[in-house]
């Protein structure tokens, strides 16, 4: 609930604060003296659109500050920390929300939320969790079908909300396989064509049959290949210069003849030279066999190798050009066959969720079917008791029905629902929005209301002049509604009857200073015979007159009634 409001520079008001507080506030004032602006800084601070025109004529900016309590923990508690704020605990389960809207006379707003500046959005979020306003042009809140089943499925309950959580498990489910298999149904001609794709590529690879690092290997042999007769000229000479079988010395000769004249000095140092001297001799050796090796291999070559080898690596080629390199070539057998197992297998899984789409459906007619019969019950409860207010607010020949008729199918059920209204008696039922007046059309809102409160409390109710139009018998039980449902929700009513404000617990009266403006003086919070005065004065505009007084201790005294 809100406890307090301040105002600061808004419309008419130059500052005022609210005491509110639980129960039934009413706000009553003379024409002009700015009840309405209470409505619009709480829309305001509820995160509706600012007007840079309710800034007060001659100030810079309106301010309008709200402490909200609410509860310490929960979704409302919850948002606030989302957006940075804090709330403020009491010490017993609940807390302190403090919040603020601020408008320059250019336009520019800010807003804060539990001491952070924040989005107006954030304020918008909570109003849907603490606040329902009916203002003189929200009287047709329920305008819409969408709007109208809610309002039945809150009067529904557990029954109704258990029937409308099982139906949309099902409608999710139903709709999550419906897009898979249409998907697939959708991709089956592709999902074939890469399927065939792959299964070409892969067989060529395994008919090529690639080793890793296999292009090079064959590079490099094309390469000695191509060369083949300059290779051997240059091994030949380097095989001839090491084994001494050319007509010039050779290094093998050479260092055994090194070796020996060291051996023959008796010196223990040429002897170690000497040592080295023959294993440079062994090196040689070594290196002239190795080369006599590689001159046999050259002498095997045939004439077809090269083209051989040229054959391979064009395969080889091809691979690497349709797949990057031969090393993604040789994974690709392994991560294609999977994919391919993966694609062919659309068919098996089309037929599988084709199955389990028919069992999603067939489960989704059954929780339809139960949400619509819970709908139909709630809904003949909902018309006979929002009938039975209607009857106690002076209209005792109108029925309210609630049509529950099927419609289109959506995440919130199948069901058109639609609030039907027939003031009279022999009179066809019509949408609310149409079938009623001014006056009748504000007690059919607070009918519903009340009716839905009883088992859906919302936090706090805002009516702005929801009396209008009516008086006499039907603003007393307008008063009477109002103070009951003000036994689970607070309620702020500004109202121009002293009918309706005789049943608030709480009184506040705005009234104007000499010069037309507002100042924090002039909300007062009235008891006794002030009250009695503005009762007198909202009876016959007359505070000191005996008789207005009489009548308005009377009206006074019903309060007791609903206490």
């Amino acid at each position: 609930m809100i406890e307090e409001m301040r105002l600061r520079d808004l419309g008419v008001i130059a500052e005022a604060t609210l005491p509110i507080g639980p129960g039934f506030t009413a706000i009553t004032g003379e024409t002009g003296a700015g009840k309405t602006m209470v409505v619009t800084g709480l829309g305001l601070l509820l995160g509706q659109r600012a007007d840079s025109g309710a800034v007060r004529a001659g100030a810079a900016q309106a301010t309008v500050d709200g402490v909200w309590i609410v509860p310490e923990s929960g979704p409302v508690a919850e948002r606030v920390r989302e957006a940075g704020g804090d709330v403020e605990p009491l010490g017993d389960g609940r807390a302190e929300l403090y919040v603020g809207r601020s408008i320059s006379s250019e336009g520019r707003g800010r807003a804060s939320v539990g001491g952070r500046t924040a989005p107006a959005g954030v304020l918008a979020d909570l109003a849907d969790e603490l606040v329902v306003v009916h203002g003189q042009s929200d009287q047709l809140r329920l305008r819409t079908a969408a709007a109208q089943r809610d309002a039945l499925d809150r009067f529904g309950g557990d029954v109704v909300q258990g029937a409308l959580a099982a139906y949309r498990e099902a409608y999710e489910r139903w709709r999550a396989i419906d897009r898979e298999l249409a998907g697939l149904t959708t991709e089956r001609d592709a999902r074939a064509r890469e399927a065939d794709d792959l299964r070409a590529q892969l067989t060529e690879i395994e008919q090529a049959a690639p080793q890793p690092g296999e292009d090079a290997e064959l590079a490099a042999r094309a390469e000695r290949l191509a060369n083949a007769e300059e290779l051997r000229i240059a091994a030949a000479t380097a095989h001839d210069a090491l084994s001494g079988e050319g007509e010039q010395p050779d290094a093998s000769s050479l260092l055994a003849e090194a070796r020996r004249a060291l051996e023959r000095a008796h010196d223990p140092i040429l002897e170690d030279l000497a040592g080295q001297v023959a294993d440079l001799g062994y090196r040689a050796s070594d290196l002239a066999a190795s080369l006599a090796g590689y001159l046999a291999d050259l002498d095997e070559t045939g004439p077809h190798e090269l083209a051989a080898v040229e054959e391979r690596r064009s395969v080889l080629s091809g691979l690497i050009r349709a797949n990057g390199t031969l090393d993604d070539a040789i994974a690709l057998l392994d991560t294609g066959s999977a994919r391919l197992a993966e694609l062919d297998d659309d068919s098996e899984r089309i037929e599988r969720l084709t199955e389990e789409r028919g069992a999603a459906a067939s489960a989704l007619d059954d929780a339809a079917a139960a949400l619509t019969a819970a709908r139909t019950a709630a809904a003949e409860r909902l018309g006979a008791a929002v009938t039975a207010e209607l009857h106690a607010l002076a209209m005792p020949d109108a029925t309210l029905t609630v049509s529950v008729t099927p419609g289109t199918e959506s995440a919130a059920g199948r069901d058109d629902v639609a609030i039907l209204l027939a003031p009279h008696v022999g009179a066809d039922p019509r949408p609310v929005s149409r079938g009623a007046s001014g006056g009748e059309l504000s007690r059919v809102m607070l009918a519903i209301e009340v009716v839905i409160a009883a088992v859906d409390p919302v936090p706090t109710f805002v009516f702005d002049e929801v009396d209008a139009g009516i008086g006499g018998a039907a603003a007393i039980e307008v008063g009477r509604r109002l103070a009951r449902l003000a036994h689970s929700s607070q309620v702020i009513a500004v109202t121009h009857l002293a009918q309706v404000a005789a049943f608030a617990t709480n009184h506040l009266t705005v009234v104007k200073a000499g010069d037309g403006s507002v100042t924090a003086s002039d909300v007062r919070r009235l008891d006794g015979s002030d009250r009695e005065a503005e009762m007198a004065r909202l009876l016959s505009g007359m505070p000191d007159s005996d008789a207005a007084l009489t009548h308005a201790r009377e009206l006074l005294g019903l309060r007791a009634e609903v206490a």
